[in-house]
């Protein structure tokens, strides 16, 4: 991967490179557990099943909460050794494990004593009641391996071990796969031998995970790097992203669970078989999600690193090849779900099992009502994710929920309530969002992809641009200010009164060739904090390396955390600048042309904004004055005298 040029090599050899082991760690999952499903529904029948998919719920939390702690813990060490701070980022990590064992003990504890009652919130008949309770049972006693390898694998592949993450799964999935059969049909232990062969599988795994600990790359863990501190929630907001997603996710399953058992109840194949079929069919069509998930995030990189760099011919072409791919994909699973669906569901029922019929005839109606257009799902998965790549976060984010939550739950309960369609109405309430959605995907993805136009020329790998070389002045000034406060005329008056650099908009240029990101992106989320996205770190490193790179000649910096990049340089002389509010808003209504009774509330939002930015990176108070060796009013002297003010100052502190 190190060898791989982002911006020269063959798109195709780049999607192979990327995208390959990304589909194959995200199929791995998806195979697991519908290896449970399929020994579990031969040797058990219809209530096994239905059972296995009472508890995924909770297998659902489990994953959200391993991604909450492994991504947040992956991101805080890629933020922390692009900071080149490997002491913090070995704290981060050693606390990411105790916080991955506190939680998943506690969470242990939670579901256990209260499965009797989750398991009728997740859907459970009074059929499945008691293979739920024996499933469950084991699956929850050995979630604290699947929560700690999982957030384990993560923080893994973060630290440049892909393959290793890889294999640490495969093994625990070709377990799972060999003691199946074994627990299930040898010992005849039913549900229980299909969770207890899970179990010992996440075991394993988890202990490969554990030994990798020893050989972490980046960092070296000792004993005070576990201990728990305020930082820690730090990391998990950094992993919120994929836990809202895993939530969305929960909020689906557990709705489609419920309205299984309580519409199947009034047709001919009763409670207990489409809450069975439909866990079944859901998993078989994990495969094509992963598929199509691991294609599109594979290709983030190239789709990004292009873009930032200028090169949208190239972007075009990587977003046209993962859609024909992710198409063709689509199609076959399509084709898959409506020629065969026979074939697939028998693989999870014996044909001695006395429901076996109604099961087949349930199944093949899922398919050819509910998955019809699921070809479809492809084309919003790859927008959502070409999208967030290209920098636009909230219409990535719309895409998304569309599908799940806007479109389908309120079809699905129209047409079962309104229309008296019951289990009918929502499975075609599926084909009908489906549709919905790339219609209304298509807009948005026509919307983003037309703004990419023709190629732009490539900006130059410049380290910095339009130096001023004042040979008498040796500083580097930072300058923080308010917005409002007239303190970026400030900065730049007093660059040019003393021949330097004046960089402000210009880093945001920079950045972008160093982060890969859109310029107009970084411009619209470089001093905000959206806490659940990487994305925000990345831009605050690559403004980091900017930073310190263009300080390396005398200059001023105007925000962007440069006081506290620089903070341990003895040349570096740091000011903040601020002014009173009427002072404030005067200027934002002559200057940014801010309508004068919105000016004040659109003030104070940017500069909370600011300031949590700052406290996020920092860890300190935006405004405290130990921070600065010039804290000045504004108004006090006026923009000009400010500046001449300074200029004096800086002059003797030049000497």
């Amino acid at each position: 991967m190190k060898k791989l040029n982002l911006g020269e090599d063959n798109i195709n050899k780049l999607i192979v490179s990327f995208s390959i082991p990304c589909v194959i760690s995200m199929l791995i999952n998806s195979i697991y557990n519908i290896v449970d499903q399929i020994f579990i529904g031969k040797g058990v029948g219809t209530l096994g099943n239905a059972a296995t998919n009472v508890i995924f719920p909770l297998i659902i939390i489990f994953n959200a909460t391993a991604g909450l702690i492994g991504n947040g813990a992956a991101a805080n060490l890629s933020l922390r050794l692009g900071e080149g701070k490997k002491k913090e980022a070995s704290k981060n990590i050693g606390q990411s494990i105790t916080l991955m064992v506190i939680i998943s003990f506690v969470l242990m504890t939670i579901s256990y004593l209260f499965l009797p009652k989750l398991v009728y919130l997740f859907g459970c008949t009074e059929n499945v009641y008691k293979y739920a309770l024996d499933y469950g049972r084991i699956i929850i006693l050995g979630s604290p391996f699947m929560i700690i390898y999982s957030s384990l694998s993560i923080i893994i592949r973060a630290d440049g071990s892909p393959k290793y993450s890889m294999v640490m799964l495969v093994i625990g999935a070709l377990i799972n796969i060999v003691l199946d059969p074994i627990f299930i049909f040898v010992f005849n232990m039913g549900v229980k031998g299909g969770a207890l062969a899970t179990i010992i599988g996440q075991f394993i795994s988890f202990l490969i995970a554990v030994i990798y600990l020893k050989k972490l790359k980046s960092v070296k863990l000792v004993k005070e790097d576990f201990y728990m501190t305020k930082n820690v929630l730090k990391i998990l907001s950094l992993g919120l992203s994929s836990f809202i997603t895993q939530s969305i996710i929960l909020v689906l399953f557990v709705f489609m669970n419920n309205v299984m058992t309580k519409y199947g109840q009034l047709t001919k194949y009763g409670s207990d078989i489409p809450l069975s079929v439909y866990g079944v069919i859901s998993k078989i069509n994990s495969l094509f999600i992963s598929t199509v998930l691991g294609v599109s995030i594979g290709a983030q990189p190239i789709i990004g690193f292009n873009y930032g760099a200028g090169k949208k011919e190239r972007v075009r072409e990587t977003i046209k090849k993962i859609l024909i791919i992710n198409f063709i994909v689509g199609v076959f699973f399509n084709i898959l779900f409506i020629i065969f669906p026979n074939e697939i569901a028998s693989l999870f029922i014996d044909k001695n099992d006395i429901n076996y019929q109604l099961f087949i005839d349930f199944a093949v109606l899922m398919c050819h009502s509910f998955l019809l257009f699921i070809s479809l799902n492809a084309f919003e998965i790859t927008t959502s994710i070409s999208i967030q790549s290209l920098g636009n976060v909230k219409k990535s984010t719309i895409v998304t929920f569309v599908r799940q939550i806007i479109l389908f739950i309120p079809i699905a309960l129209f047409l079962a309530e309104v229309l008296n369609k019951g289990i009918y109405g929502i499975l075609y309430a599926g084909a009908i969002a489906d549709i919905l959605c790339f219609i209304f995907t298509i807009f948005i993805f026509t919307s983003e992809y037309s703004k990419l136009g023709k190629s732009l020329k490539k900006e130059e790998d410049i380290e910095i641009f339009d130096v001023k070389d004042n040979n008498n002045f040796k500083k580097v000034v930072t300058i923080s200010r308010e917005y409002g406060s007239g303190g970026r005329y400030v900065a730049k008056l007093l660059a040019e009164r003393l021949n330097i650099s004046y960089y402000d908009k210009e880093i945001i240029r920079l950045a972008a060739v160093e982060s890969g990101f859109a310029k107009e992106y970084i411009e619209n989320n470089e001093q905000t904090k959206n806490s659940y996205y990487l994305n925000d770190d990345q831009i605050y490193n690559a403004e980091a390396k900017v930073i310190k790179r263009i300080s390396k000649k005398p200059c001023i910096i105007v925000g962007r955390c440069a006081d506290y990049i620089l903070k341990d340089r003895l040349d570096v002389i740091k000011i903040f600048l601020y002014s009173d509010d009427d002072s404030k808003i005067k200027r934002a209504v002559k200057y940014y042309g801010l309508n004068k009774d919105k000016a004040f509330k659109i003030i104070n939002k940017i500069n909370k904004d600011r300031e949590k930015h700052y406290k996020f990176y920092t860890g300190r108070s935006w405004k405290k004055l130990d921070n600065y060796d010039f804290f000045i009013n504004v108004d006090k002297f006026g923009i000009e005298n400010t500046v001449l003010y300074l200029e004096k100052i800086l002059e003797k502190s030049n000497r």
